[in-house]
């Protein structure tokens, strides 16, 4: 069928449209990974974003079903140069046009991808309408200009759990027990993978959780999750961590990482096209390593708002000194901007994250 994407510049892209018709609007933004497009695409922090691959081939594995980061695709939009119709993989269940379909989602190839990275590099995140099964350029460009700007929607609200949940680890131990709150904001399934194989049980909660409620469960550990948009959006969260610091181990992941530091007294900007992919480059200043990490944020830290020596940046990106990890000098919080939990991407940082998680929840420094 025909699509067209519409961006408020005013650019039209013509296209070959699949999986749903109709219509969906949002920031268009760019990943650089060739792999892992199942879990990007339900990765709830990519809720309100068109999603567009920079590498030309989407689908050639096809979709196994097995690695969903959500219960489904968060994603408002597919964008591909090339969409596999026949994909080879002895775990395939589906295509990634029965997949958009299935899920109610358009898609687009056909697309001169390369030119809208480019594009997006030099003028910065653009907001875009894709429309699938019409050819109506100026109706796009019209629908991608009256999309509000991101900081304007409460996105979090959107993808956050309802009601609170336990999940209990086969491996906890009965005679010492873990506990971990977990503040839903739009979390990926592997954050809680990681926590559970290292015999942690977790309550997840929602991002409106009060700090009363969080108390009740006593937990061991505050966990901040990662998720979309504005991070100045989750005002339950900042409240949480300045109500609980001190009197317990708090941590954070991505989105997790800014609402830490929010509480901390630092400010957050958005950046000009963020971070998004398998292989962005963070420097650990404590052992001097360079860790290729996964990431995807729009959104970043100003290291030098905190106003207190008592925090510290503790990484780096090595491309344009963004910052990619804190730590408290005294109280038990930490937190980096990155995905340690990788899927997809690189797991150099897991064991590491992971580890210190449980070290802190163990009492050890």
């Amino acid at each position: 069928m025909n699509a067209v994407l519409g961006l408020e510049d005013g650019t039209i892209i013509q296209g070959t449209g699949f999986g749903a018709e109709g219509i969906v609007s949002g920031e268009l933004v760019f990943t650089t990974q060739y792999t892992g497009y199942e879990e990007a695409l339900s990765d709830p922090s990519y809720k309100g974003q068109i999603l567009m691959f920079t590498y030309p081939l989407i689908g050639n594995y096809g979709v196994s079903n097995n690695c969903f980061e959500s219960d489904g695709v968060k994603a408002e939009g597919l964008v591909v140069r090339e969409a596999c119709p026949e994909p080879s993989h002895h775990r395939s269940k589906r295509t990634i046009f029965q997949l958009m379909e299935d899920e109610g989602k358009p898609g687009i190839a056909g697309v001169d991808t390369r030119m809208l990275t480019i594009k997006t590099r030099e003028h910065g995140t653009l907001r875009a309408a894709l429309i699938n099964g019409s050819d109506d350029g100026e109706e796009a460009v019209r629908l991608a200009r009256k999309q509000p700007h991101i900081s304007e929607l409460d996105y979090i609200s959107m993808v956050t759990c309802k009601e609170p949940y336990r999940l209990e680890s086969p491996l906890r131990d009965p005679y010492n027990p873990k506990h971990v709150v977990l503040m839903d904001m739009g979390m990926k399934r592997s954050i809680t993978t990681s926590l559970l194989k290292r015999g942690i049980d977790i309550t997840v909660v929602p991002a409106n959780a009060s700090t009363s409620m969080i108390g009740s469960y006593e937990p061991d550990m505050l966990f901040l999750s990662n998720g979309p948009g504005d991070p100045k959006q989750a005002k339950n969260a900042v409240e949480a961590v300045k109500e609980f610091a001190g009197t317990m181990p708090i941590v954070g992941i991505c989105l997790g990482h800014q609402i830490l530091s929010l509480a901390l007294g630092a400010e957050t900007y958005k950046l000009k096209f963020g971070h998004r992919g398998a292989n962005q480059p963070v420097k650990d200043f404590e052992t001097g390593i360079v860790h290729i990490t996964s990431q995807n944020h729009g959104f970043a830290v100003d290291g030098d708002s905190f106003g207190s020596e008592d925090v510290v940046v503790t990484q780096v990106n090595t491309n344009d000194k963004t910052v990619e990890g804190i730590a408290h000098k005294y109280l038990d919080m930490f937190s980096v901007q990155y995905h340690p939990d990788a899927h997809p991407g690189p797991m150099d940082t897991e064991k590491i994250f992971f580890g210190k998680v449980l070290k802190l929840m163990e009492g050890e420094q």
